[in-house]
């Protein structure tokens, strides 16, 4: 970096746990600074967190680079579908509920049986799951009308942080995607009206390249000051997927398979999807494509666990036996069992903790690899055999995740060097309104997909082909967790 001269700005992930800030050179693409500080989450089917402990951790993230005082430009990636509700002076109604709160389930399935998933699929992009915001809301107004009265602006967590930096009320149409109430053509009314939401509610949805605002000098009403300078421009931002394909700088049909608290497999598309099975979520992308995304709640956190109870290093995985591990701990998404516990089957005698726990990496890989060719025909895109996946997240590192993955997918893996990519493309997103260049370019320009390809590993079909059978045979026979449990599970019991 040449000293003063360069021009900085700021991209932030404000994710499930914690919030990360990259302090980036608009230039060259390097990290100058950084800073992460954490959130608190409550535990069970109750996932929430107080939207002002974000704002706390913003600022001491942004604190940490060592740029918030001369940055040109901040943007912020969040994770998608929370449903954060405010008051009239601006404040949470309540704590917020998380993309991975189930308790919305059973208001999911009666949004679903009301139309039809394909009346969902066709007109939204997206069959409603738990996670979606849409659930949360119909969740909300059911079980504490009260709250639900006290409402007067309804956000997601990226639109909160963004709205206590400039005072107006914004989102943009990859975030907007995952709430079951957006359209290309705008809010959709028939949605609305069927969940008791008011529009006028609701942020606007800020085009692809336009700021959201500006950082005004009151940012910090009501908590820590911002360390950003007024004035300072401020992007769209948006969800984390979305953000990831910017900070890649995905070109179409490229697949990623991200390995984090959740697991994700997406790909930037030209085509709208529309998936009546509701596998494939019809998400749209940052800018003016599409990005289908097939979701697992269980990823990284549920193989740690089985690690913990086994006594083992994480990577401490051994080959063969004859167990199967479907690793639901939180429930699952992919498939749509949001009130499923973990299932162990196929123990014998010789059955080692290393195979134990290399099954347990398999059955958390297996449910994103088998959608992966959803993902893409959902999109319209093809993939060649030699085409390698593009391995992110927490997981993205180790290589029992790289083996697990190349074996399972018969495909090469490529890991991109560069760490944080959410934040990444947030900084890309704030760079563009600097340049005036598409965040993907500029994030093609730093070369933020560089990294080592791993050659393919032959495909396992023998061990896809058991993992498909007994999960098959574990929905048909009811073993996910029926009556008393469900309803406990959905806090109603």
């Amino acid at each position: 970096m040449s000293g003063a001269a360069a021009r900085v700005v700021i991209g932030v992930d404000s994710s499930t746990q914690s919030t990360k800030a990259l302090a980036v050179d608009v230039d060259t693409g390097e990290v100058v600074g950084q800073g992460r500080a954490p959130h608190t989450v409550s535990g069970g089917a109750a996932r929430e967190s107080d939207p002002r402990e974000w704002w706390e951790a913003l600022v001491s993230a942004l604190g940490q680079t060592g740029f918030a005082d001369t940055a040109a430009a901040v943007s912020i990636g969040g994770q998608q579908h929370g449903l954060v509700t405010l008051d009239a002076q601006g404040d949470p109604v309540r704590p917020a509920l998380l993309w991975n709160d189930v308790r919305s389930a059973p208001q999911a399935a009666a949004l679903v049986k009301e139309v039809g998933a394909r009346w969902w699929a066709e007109r939204i992009g997206s069959v409603p799951a738990a996670s979606f915001t849409v659930t949360k809301w119909a969740w909300l107004r059911e079980n504490e009308p009260e709250s639900a009265e006290r409402v007067t602006a309804v956000r997601l967590p990226h639109d909160y942080l963004t709205e206590r930096l400039t005072g107006r009320g914004t989102t943009d149409r990859g975030d907007a995607s995952g709430t079951g109430w957006w359209t290309p053509q705008g809010y959709d009314t028939r949605v609305l009206e069927r969940v008791g939401l008011d529009s006028a509610l609701l942020p606007e949805v800020v085009e692809p390249g336009k700021p959201a605002g500006t950082v005004r000098i009151d940012a910090g009403r009501g908590g820590s000051p911002t360390p950003l300078r007024e004035g300072v421009l401020v992007g769209a931002g948006t969800g984390d997927n979305a953000a990831a394909a910017l900070g890649l700088g995905l070109l179409p049909g490229a697949p990623v398979l991200s390995l984090g608290t959740s697991g994700t497999v997406y790909a930037v598309t030209r085509g709208r999807p529309a998936d009546p099975s509701g596998i494939v979520a019809g998400f749209a992308d940052a800018l003016s494509g599409w990005l289908p995304l097939a979701c697992t709640l269980n990823c990284t956190l549920a193989v740690d666990r089985f690690a913990t109870l086994l006594g083992l290093d994480r990577q401490a995985v051994e080959p063969g036996g004859t167990a199967v591990v479907l690793p639901y701990l939180d429930g699952e998404r992919t498939p749509n069992l949001p009130f499923a516990s973990g299932l162990l089957t196929g123990l014998r005698q010789d059955t080692t903790p290393g195979q134990l726990l290399q099954a347990a990496y398999d059955g958390a890989a297996f449910s994103l690899l088998a959608a992966l060719d959803d993902v893409l025909r959902e999109g319209g895109e093809q993939l060649a055999s030699d085409t390698p996946i593009l391995l992110i997240g927490g997981g993205a590192r180790g290589s029992a995740w790289q083996d697990t993955v190349r074996r399972l997918s018969g495909r090469p893996v490529q890991v991109p060097a560069a760490e944080e990519v959410v934040a990444l493309g947030a900084a890309a997103q704030a760079a563009g309104l600097l340049t005036g260049e598409p965040a993907d370019e500029v994030a093609r320009r730093w070369r933020t997909d560089a990294g080592p390809v791993l050659e393919p590993l032959p495909r396992d079909d023998t061990s896809r082909a058991l993992i498909a059978d007994t999960l098959q045979r574990a929905e048909a026979g009811g073993l996910f967790g029926t009556g008393l449990a469900d309803r406990r599970a959905a806090g109603e019991g």
